[in-house]
């Protein structure tokens, strides 16, 4: 089954906490990312100690379906895998890697190959994989991950990737216009835009993220 359930079960956390669907950071499109993601400004200035990067494909570095970055991104793209090498840069997306998406984990293969960027192969979907985004990182105590606020999420839709790094304590940027054009996006993309204006109308921030204990 793809429909998600994990989206539908934790919107409705944002009747009581709405400032979870909201990002720290917001660029236009992924080229408009600071590298490293740590120097542009945060919340309320706040120090950020970001070690690794989880990065949303669909109409944030890919167009949706494809398995490959996009092209005007390419140049982009390599310059954040070099700021985050090896394991420190995680693909987690709800369509490769995502067990009621990809079965057989065949796209997540092949996005992998495209752009040397491990997949992650997850069975609850954004944004209630965090949990099996932080085992994958405890597993691979090179990345320094130790805490949440270490990890940046990085996607296009508020209530999967934003909220995903809300929910887990880490740092939210919102590509907020991505590859498709707004005239095509869907109608939830849409709403999310008019949602999160309304909020910081509001004046609602994005939570703090999660503090790092002091042997970290």
């Amino acid at each position: 089954m793809n429909f998600n359930l994990s989206a539908s079960f934790n919107v409705t956390r944002l009747f009581f906490k709405p400032s979870l669907c909201l990002p720290h950071y917001s660029v236009s499109t992924f080229n408009d990312l600071p590298i490293p993601l740590d120097k542009g400004p945060l919340k309320n200035g706040r120090k950020s100690n970001i070690r690794a990067v989880v990065l949303d494909k669909d109409d944030c570095f890919a167009y949706p379906d494809a398995k490959e970055v996009y092209e005007p991104y390419k140049q982009h793209f390599a310059a954040l895998q070099k700021a985050y090498p090896g394991r420190r840069l995680l693909v987690v997306s709800n369509t490769a890697g995502a067990s009621s998406w990809d079965k057989e984990l065949k796209q997540a293969a092949e996005v992998e190959k495209s752009t040397g960027v491990f997949v992650l192969p997850h069975s609850v979907k954004k944004p209630g994989c965090g949990p099996e985004i932080m085992a994958y990182f405890k597993q691979h105590p090179e990345t320094g991950v130790t805490d949440p606020s270490h990890v940046a999420v990085v996607g296009d839709r508020l209530l999967t990737d934003v909220m995903l790094a809300n929910i887990m304590g880490g740092w939210g940027f919102w590509i907020r216009d991505g590859v498709v054009p707004l005239r095509q996006k869907n109608v939830f993309s849409r709403m999310e835009r008019n949602l999160a204006d309304f909020l910081v109308s509001k004046g609602v921030q994005a939570p703090e993220p999660r503090a790092p204990s002091n042997n970290d």
